[in-house]
């Protein structure tokens, strides 16, 4: 019996969506379940989802050398504890395996800028672990579309038909929350439980480093990270919250000029803000 036909090579088109400028390959946005012992959040090597993970073995071993003491602390453990009990109760953002996906997508020795956020999207399906960021599929939040718009305003660039925002992290930008988990439904609702201290931990390993970074703190509760951070090293661009409630405040503050301009500033290469159609 002869073999079956060889499946038909990808379109050349197919594949030139798929590459970032100068020809960089980058991936779709993951869209289910994944390790983050992946090469690359870009690019992660896809298992099955074991039904229990331990988190504390799912932080990336380039943060390990200047966070891992947090996790031997009491209060980590403490927060572990009411995470998983809150696991226990009902569903919770993001999954185990997805906590720490920030960290992974963006090494520690390659962040030129990282943005603070508060806590991940609370519903169904919606955030996987970048402040910010959604997964493909899912409608762009309202506080990224003002992102967006600004972004086109400052830069021209186009506004994107997803919000997935990998190809950020893959460049060198940490799209950090403060809080890392969240009971669906509930914004805020795993707030003052601990995170917020392994986060300034985060912050602080930023700030303490060699390399200079900018640090992007928009809203009242991202500017009083700012005594974490050393402002005659690092250049930090504050401004309002893109959230609709302040966006006339946002719209018109050109972030995006600004930190490209600290990033030339500071000797790294620039981060190119385009995000790939999906579509």
């Amino acid at each position: 019996m002869p073999p079956p036909p060889a499946a038909p090579a990808a379109p050349a088109a197919a594949a030139s969506a798929r590459a970032g400028p100068g020809g960089r390959h980058r991936e779709p946005c993951p869209e289910g379940p994944l390790s983050v012992a992946g090469d690359r959040f870009g690019g992660p090597k896809r298992i099955p989802t074991p039904e229990v993970v331990d988190v504390t073995d799912t932080l990336p071993e380039s943060w390990r050398g200047v966070l891992g003491e947090e996790l031997e602390k009491p209060y980590f453990s403490e927060l572990m504890a009411f995470v998983e009990d809150e696991r226990a109760r009902g569903p919770v953002y993001p999954p185990r395996e997805q906590v720490f996906a920030a960290l992974d997508a963006t090494p520690y020795d390659r962040v030129k800028v990282l943005v603070l956020g508060q806590d991940p999207y609370h519903g169904e399906g919606q955030g996987h672990g970048l402040c910010f960021s959604v997964r493909p599929g899912v409608r762009t939040p309202p506080s990224l579309r003002n992102i967006y718009k600004e972004l086109r305003d400052d830069l021209g660039h186009p506004v994107p038909d997803n919000g997935c925002l990998v190809p950020w992290a893959e460049q060198g930008v940490l799209l950090l929350n403060a809080v890392l988990t969240v009971r669906a439904g509930e914004a805020n609702s795993h707030k003052g439980r601990g995170w917020e201290t392994f986060t300034d931990a985060v912050i602080r390993a930023v700030a303490s480093r060699p390399d200079p970074a900018v640090f992007v703190l928009w809203g009242a509760y991202a500017r009083k990270k700012l005594p974490l951070i050393d402002t005659g090293r690092h250049t930090v661009v504050q401004g309002a919250h893109p959230s609709p409630l302040s966006a006339k405040k946002f719209f018109g503050s050109r972030p995006f000029s600004q930190i490209d301009k600290a990033v030339a500033d500071q000797g790294h290469a620039p981060v190119d803000w385009r995000i790939p159609d999906l579509g």
